[in-house]
């Protein structure tokens, strides 16, 4: 399977969140297929982190598109984000995925856990691939390390509000900026979306 171009990535960010779902992320011998993600929009955003402008933790948002911007949530959970544009402040997080394969090693990683909630949810995913905040930057079109491959790009998808941001504006809560393949049973808040 083809590693997806830089260039790819420099489109609109809703365009991107879109278009990521059904694709593949590698880490050495896992593989997984994404079915949920979250657009952020840049600094007028008031749900993305930057909001507030440039910090040392999302300084990998401001850069070109095609890097990853991995960031530690409630001291716990690495959430894994695609950034976008080129320079805009804007990235996806990837929010569930299925397993394409490695899946005694996704297993181990998450405690020997399994079932259909085995990757529902971005601290799952970023658990699934041995992420932490050291991968912040990291060039996903790249061969090595953790990729962004073309798979298998969803055939129906469904939107809805994006999750845990009650400090954004209404307007920015309210938003479907919340992408989902309609047939994958692997996704959170179900009820949330739009069919």
């Amino acid at each position: 399977m083809k590693l997806l171009p830089q260039d790819w990535y420099f489109r609109d960010v809703q365009a991107v969140a879109r278009d990521l779902v059904g694709r593949h992320l590698k880490r050495g011998d896992v593989i997984l297929r994404v079915t949920e993600v979250e657009a952020y929009c840049g600094p007028s955003d008031t749900a993305a982190h930057t909001r507030m402008g440039h910090t040392p933790r999302n300084a990998p948002m401001w850069g070109e598109g095609g890097h990853a911007y991995v960031y530690l949530c409630y001291g716990i959970h690495n959430m894994l984000n695609v950034v976008t544009g080129r320079g805009d402040g804007t990235a996806v997080l990837i929010r569930s995925a299925e397993t394409v394969a490695g899946l005694a090693t996704i297993c181990r990683r998450r405690s020997g856990k399994t079932g259909p909630a085995l990757l529902t949810g971005p601290g799952k995913v970023g658990q699934a691939l041995d992420l932490s905040t050291d991968w912040s930057g990291h060039a996903l079109f790249r061969t090595g390390g953790l990729q962004l491959l073309e798979g298998t790009p969803a055939r129906r998808l469904i939107a809805g509000p994006r999750v845990g941001i009650d400090y954004a504006e209404p307007d920015d809560i309210r938003a479907h900026l919340r992408f989902a393949d309609a047939d994958s049973e692997s996704m959170t808040h179900r009820r949330q979306f739009k069919h």
